[in-house]
C-alpha cells in the first residue's frame, strides 16, 4: 500500500497559473481605409460594426496581449486562442485568428463577397469547412443583410496586409507559436 502525505501548506501555495501571464486584449481600433468600390457609408458603418464587434481583437497582430501591432491591424495573428482546456490538455487546440485583409495570397482578397457573408454568419471558411466557435459566428448568425454586407465592404476597404498566420493546431499536437486561453470556470461551492 502507498501513502502519499502532501503538506497542507504545499497545497495552499499551488497555484495552477504560474505557467500561463495575465495579458489585457485591446477592443477598440482606428484603422484607415482606403477608397474602395463600396459606399462610403457601408464602409462606416461596416467600421462601427467591426469595433463593437471587437473583430480586432483577435485579427490584430499582439491586440490579444495588449500589444496591437498598427501595421498589421486585421491581418492575423501569430498568438492564438487555445479552444480547449490547457489544464486539462497539456496540448490544447489552437486556433491563430486569420488575416482578414484583402491580400490576395495571405488573406480574404480572394473570397466573394457571399463567401465572407458565410464565414462571419455561419462559420464556414473558403473551402467549405465550419470554423471552431473561438470565431463567435454562432452569435453573429441573426446579422441583418446590410449589416453582413457593411462589414464586409469595410474589410475590402483595409489596406492589404501580407501576413501569414501560423496553422491551427489540433488538440494533442504541439503549438509552435504562443496562445492565450480563454475559459468559464465554475467554482465547486
Amino acid at each position: 500500500m502507498l501513502i502519499v502525505i502532501v503538506s497542507l501548506s504545499a497545497c495552499q501555495n499551488y497555484n495552477p497559473m504560474q505557467d500561463y501571464d495575465l495579458k489585457q486584449p485591446v477592443t477598440d481600433h482606428d484603422v484607415p481605409v482606403i477608397p474602395s468600390q463600396y459606399a462610403e457609408a457601408d464602409v462606416m458603418r461596416g467600421n462601427y460594426l467591426a469595433e463593437l464587434l471587437a473583430c480586432g481583437t483577435c485579427h490584430t497582430q499582439g491586440a490579444l496581449v495588449g500589444e496591437p501591432d498598427p501595421g498589421y491591424q486585421f491581418a492575423g495573428s501569430s498568438i492564438g486562442i487555445a479552444y480547449t482546456n490547457p489544464f486539462e490538455n497539456e496540448n490544447p487546440g489552437v486556433l491563430y485568428p486569420a488575416n482578414i485583409t484583402p491580400d490576395e495570397e495571405t488573406g480574404i482578397g480572394s473570397w466573394s463577397d457571399e463567401a465572407v457573408i458565410d464565414a462571419i454568419r455561419m462559420g464556414i471558411d473558403s473551402h467549405g469547412n465550419r470554423m471552431v466557435p473561438v470565431m463567435p459566428w454562432l452569435s453573429y448568425s441573426k446579422i441583418k443583410d446590410e449589416d453582413a454586407r457593411a462589414l464586409t465592404a469595410f474589410l475590402r476597404s483595409l489596406k492589404p496586409v501580407q501576413h501569414q498566420v501560423p496553422r491551427n493546431v489540433r488538440q494533442g499536437q504541439t503549438a509552435t507559436s504562443p496562445y492565450v486561453h480563454f475559459g468559464v470556470y465554475q467554482s465547486k461551492r
